[in-house]
């Protein structure tokens, strides 16, 4: 049976069911669909929760980027989204570049602006990614602009927690520290993440990964806020308005 929304629904959607009331969230700069959970969230069943939307006019208590970063340096964000050309099974992350040797890249990206900090001190780190495939989830990224684990004389406040791409949610296991699969977006199935997956996969569970149980879909409640105050929002407020209003219903869908 085919879906009634599109990836980008789901991905907002997914990443919004992570938001808990009464904590600070947010996520950077140019990341609109975190910044449509974020509001997804607190339309939703967050409503006391803190949402920093970095580039948003409206969602950015701040005049710089600057005391966004001692926000998260005091220990008083709970939760960050992030993303990453690569990933690996250790949660590391890759925002630098690609290929060739260290200083002589195949192809080099501008980085992460303080995002490897965050990752340290956010008490939880979500990372999303749009596409689900070899060549994002590697066994071992090309180079690590932030560490999914570090020894425990390492000052750190927080860790990521879960992985959420278009195909399925990866999370982290405490104990391995390694990524497991955690459940399955219809229409996909194990095997095809398992396919797309440039390292081994377990349940969360420890058993096989085709034991991985079903994601829970987008509901009708959540697809309406999100077609309808959440779209709205983000374009009456400036936040991505654009995009907002080419990917959240009535207009052009993935």
């Amino acid at each position: 049976m085919a879906r009634s929304y599109s990836d980008t629904e789901l991905l907002a959607v997914l990443l919004s069911r992570e938001v808990r009331d009464g904590e600070t969230s947010a996520c950077g700069a140019l990341s609109m669909i975190p910044a449509a959970a974020l509001l997804l969230a607190r339309a939703h069943h967050a409503p006391s929760a803190e949402v920093i939307i970095l580039g948003s006019p409206a969602f950015f208590p701040f005049p710089t980027s600057r005391q966004f970063h001692y926000l998260a340096q005091r220990g008083d964000l709970d939760l960050f989204f992030v993303s990453g050309v690569q990933i690996d099974r250790r949660a590391n992350y890759n925002l630098h570049q690609i290929g060739g040797e260290r200083d002589r890249p195949q192809i080099r990206f501008p980085g992460g602006y303080g995002g490897g900090m965050i990752y340290y001190v956010a008490r939880r780190s979500i990372i999303f990614r749009t596409e689900h495939t070899r060549r994002t989830f590697v066994e071992q990224v090309d180079f690590i602009s932030a560490k999914g684990s570090t020894p425990p004389e390492t000052l750190r406040l927080g860790a990521p927690s879960k992985v959420i791409t278009p195909m399925a949610t990866l999370r982290i296991n405490r104990d391995t520290k390694l990524l497991d699969l955690e459940s399955v977006h219809a229409p996909h199935t194990p095997w095809d993440v398992a396919a797309n997956t440039g390292f081994e996969l377990v349940a969360a569970d420890g058993r096989p990964a085709e034991s991985a149980p079903a994601t829970p879909p987008p509901t009708e409640d959540e697809l309406k806020l999100l077609r309808g105050s959440v779209r709205e929002t983000m374009i009456t407020t400036g936040t991505y308005a654009d995009w907002a209003e080419a990917h959240l219903g009535g207009g052009r869908q993935d």
